[in-house]
């Protein structure tokens, strides 16, 4: 079916069932940014393929929300689909919720699987249903009745990080977790993300495409904790590890009737509780709101993960690096053209298979080429694969899952010369991606105090890139993990001061449309350096080590301190890199990062 076909079988089921809105997000029944195959029904019932988004669709209208990342995508995907394009953010667009409360009519039906959607996003839709005088059906999900070919939910085995990878048991993290319930009184805690749990109870999986985390929920009580998975997934000996933490088993949606039984005090966090599972809460029960302890507590790595993380970039690094050198050898014998956006992706990631402990990729790879980077979060399809050649440049951003952690590194190649616009549009970058990172700040920063640090060679040249300059990230987790983020425009849940021991990336970019894009991306751990009378302060050290392209820099553009820091980076990625690396390889690297 095409895409005009599903959205009008939609319609037929949902004027079966009197619906005059049903809204499809992206989430899983977990809140999770990516989710597995099984899952994406926005995306089949769209045909946009972005990891962000929302479809609404009604009788007579079908439309879809996304952000900045994913516009020019979006616009091309919707082609002919007869579903409209919302550029999330911009002028004159409504939100979603605006949406549904200028079209839903009075008496109106509003419907959408409550298993989808968080708590939070539901009551605020509850209320504009209220003053409709309408109702909202919850239990309803329509698409799977569209979808005929629907992928089965995974059943992929999962795996367990002893404390060598985790630095921290899981009895040790649940214990922390209770004490942070009995601060608000709680006698229970719903944890319904795939990362938070996976944090506690030190266990991984392959149940969601790229990121090895398992499908399962659990509940945190004084006594015990529940674990609701498929038990076909564990092992006898993860079995036994969590019998001894006393985590009980049961099956993955036992949950929707147990959570019938709740007693007392429940602390839930109201942006990642599904609604379905909220509204299965006793009336009884105090729900007491606030975010889930294990955000902020796996946010901070701990030493072992540290040292383990520093492993991880280093086996990264020596990927990446042979990528670069594979692809200017392939310039200079004249066959890049001979490759595309999905052979070269493939080889990047035969390069990282090469080294230790690899598990996956830690998301889906984008791989730009000309025209292609200036999409944001562009990922090449059949259709869309093209050719490699000189002249241009070609955007990579991609990473790595190891047992060791979990990266995520951008870098543009210029593919032979290229245009001197194209150069110093490279050079703006790499200038705002070295100025971040050297920052040193006062305990008590968030990431919206840093991001003109960021922006002012653009803003200078009265350019910006619709996007957050950096993300946490997480240790075997989410590749966008909460809560810190680099972001000039607020946003409530990112206002967390940095803590030593998180890792944050840096990532600013330039999209021109039809030509070219370019994101240079480093991750960041932050350390404390001096305490003294003023405070703790604090920094930046880059922990991606892959040298930037210099024969894509402008070095007339860089300041004396610029090319100071670009300096002093490149001799660090030569001395970490240079030692793993052939012969041939280290003498290019040691001639690609000696000094401008």
């Amino acid at each position: 079916m095409k895409v005009v076909d599903r959205v009008s079988k939609l319609r037929e089921l949902m004027k079966e069932r009197g619906i005059d809105i049903y809204m499809i997000p992206t989430a899983d029944y977990h809140n999770s940014e990516y989710v597995g195959e099984h899952f994406k029904e926005r995306a089949f019932i769209t045909g946009f393929t972005g990891s962000a988004g929302t479809a609404v669709v009604m009788d007579s209208q079908a439309g879809l929300w996304t952000d900045g990342r994913y516009f020019l995508q979006a616009e091309e995907q919707l082609k002919g689909s007869g579903v409209e394009l919302f550029k999330i953010g911009q002028p004159e667009v409504p939100t979603i919720s605006k949406f549904i409360e200028q079209n839903l009519p009075e008496g109106g039906v509003l419907a959408f699987d409550g298993r989808s959607v968080s708590f939070g996003e539901g009551v605020e839709l509850a209320e504009i249903v209220k003053k409709k005088g309408g109702r909202i059906e919850y239990s309803l999900d329509l698409v799977d009745a569209v979808w005929e070919d629907r992928p089965p939910l995974s059943e992929e085995p999962a795996f367990y990080l002893d404390v060598e990878f985790s630095g921290e048991t899981a009895s040790s993290k649940i214990q922390r977790v209770r004490e942070e319930m009995k601060k608000h009184g709680a006698d229970s805690h719903i944890i319904t993300t795939l990362d938070d749990t996976g944090w506690l109870l030190n266990i991984r999986g392959r149940d969601v495409e790229y990121f090895p985390l398992l499908l399962c929920y659990s509940i945190v009580y004084n006594d015990k904790v529940v674990l609701y998975i498929d038990e076909r997934k564990l092992s006898d000996d993860i079995k036994s590890k969590l019998n001894a933490d006393n985590v009980e088993l049961r099956a993955y949606n036992d949950i929707y009737e147990d959570v019938k039984a709740l007693k007392g005090s429940v602390l839930v966090d109201a942006g990642r509780l599904n609604y379905a599972m909220y509204m299965n809460i006793p009336s009884e029960v105090n729900i007491v709101e606030a975010e889930n302890p294990t955000i902020l507590m796996k946010s901070i790595k701990n030493e072992t993960e540290i040292k383990n993380i520093y492993e991880a970039h280093i086996k990264d690094g020596v990927a990446h690096t042979k990528f670069i050198y594979w692809m200017k050898q392939l310039v200079k014998e004249g066959k890049i053209q001979n490759e595309t956006e999905i052979s070269a992706s493939d080889k990047l990631e035969a390069f990282r298979a090469e080294q230790g402990d690899f598990i996956c990729p830690s998301f889906e790879p984008i791989a730009g080429f000309g025209e292609h980077g200036a999409i944001v979060h562009y990922s090449s399809t059949e259709e869309t694969n093209v050719n490699l050649h000189t002249g241009t440049l070609f955007l990579t951003d991609t990473g790595g899952n190891y047992m060791q952690g979990s990266t995520d590194i951008t870098r543009t190649t210029a593919l032979g010369e290229i245009p001197q616009f194209m150069k110093d549009d490279y050079t703006t970058v790499l200038q705002s991606n070295l100025r971040l990172g050297k920052a040193k700040f006062l305990y008590g920063c968030t990431g919206m105090v840093f991001d003109i640090l960021a922006r002012q060679p653009f803003w200078d040249k009265a350019q910006n890139y619709n996007h957050g300059t950096g993300h946490g990230i997480g240790y075997l987790g989410n590749i966008h993990e909460p809560p810190i983020g680099f972001r000039w425009t607020f946003r409530k849940n990112e206002m967390v001061p940095f803590e030593a021991g998180m890792i944050i990336t840096n990532e600013p970019g330039i999209y021109i449309a039809g030509s070219h894009g370019i994101r240079l991306e480093n991750e960041l751990l932050i350390r404390n350096t001096v305490a003294n009378e003023y405070g703790q302060f604090m920094e930046f050290e880059a922990i991606t080590y892959v040298p930037f392209d210099k024969d894509a820099i402008n070095p007339d553009m860089l300041t004396a301190e610029d090319k100071a820091e670009l300096n002093s980076y490149h001799k660090k990625v030569f001395e970490l890199i240079g030692p793993h690396l052939t012969d041939e390889e280290r003498e290019w690297l040691k001639e690609y990062t000696a000094e401008i």
